[in-house]
């Protein structure tokens, strides 16, 4: 029996401590340190949110810069964050990438394909882009909006950000930021 109780209290005491106190402190700091990361980094236009700065999605038109391709879902779905998990002779991905080649060929007939153009990343979100992948879709994206590549240049670059504390990670463009910064500069 006695151990029993003490079973039964070491239960309850975990269970307040890892799965009230805990999550509160962890929320509680997020809160007050990192606030618009904790929420969710949204991004909001018009009173309206368009996007979140962690999570990217899907352009289109060809005066947007494209994201990178996503395996998560029907793309960029937060529920389904996943890569493919195909091998490189996988048929399917062969296909795909060949696909995507072709049409960034004929949207961006410029240079070589950057390869985070053809390739998704491991969660299938990444809001970012390189910036040789920018740059490949410079001439088109200036092309569409009647703006100088020079100036377009400067947006980009603006939006660019470095490797994290100087040597973590590679230099990246967020795509969503940099397109919603093209809509307002023209407007």
């Amino acid at each position: 029996m006695k151990d029993l109780i003490t079973s039964t209290l070491v239960i309850f005491v975990m269970t307040v401590l890892v799965g009230v106190l805990y999550p509160l402190a962890v929320w509680g700091v997020g809160q007050a340190l990192f606030p618009h990361q904790a929420n969710g980094s949204l991004i909001v236009k018009d009173g309206e949110v368009v996007g979140s700065e962690l999570i990217g999605q899907t352009f289109t038109s060809a005066k947007y810069f494209h994201s990178r391709p996503s395996a998560a879902g029907d793309g960029y779905d937060a529920g389904a964050s996943s890569g493919s998990n195909l091998g490189p002779t996988n048929k399917k991905l062969i296909d795909r990438v060949t696909t995507d080649a072709e049409t960034l060929s004929e949207e961006n007939s410029t240079a070589k394909i950057p390869a985070d153009m053809v390739t998704t990343s491991g969660s299938g979100l990444d809001p970012h882009i390189t910036p040789a992948a920018a740059e490949f879709q410079l001439p088109r994206v200036a092309r569409e909006r009647g703006i100088s590549e020079a100036k377009l240049r400067e947006i980009v670059a603006k939006h660019t950000s470095g490797r994290d504390f100087g040597f973590l990670g590679e230099p990246r463009v967020n795509v969503l930021l940099l397109n919603l910064e093209l809509d307002k500069s023209q407007n």
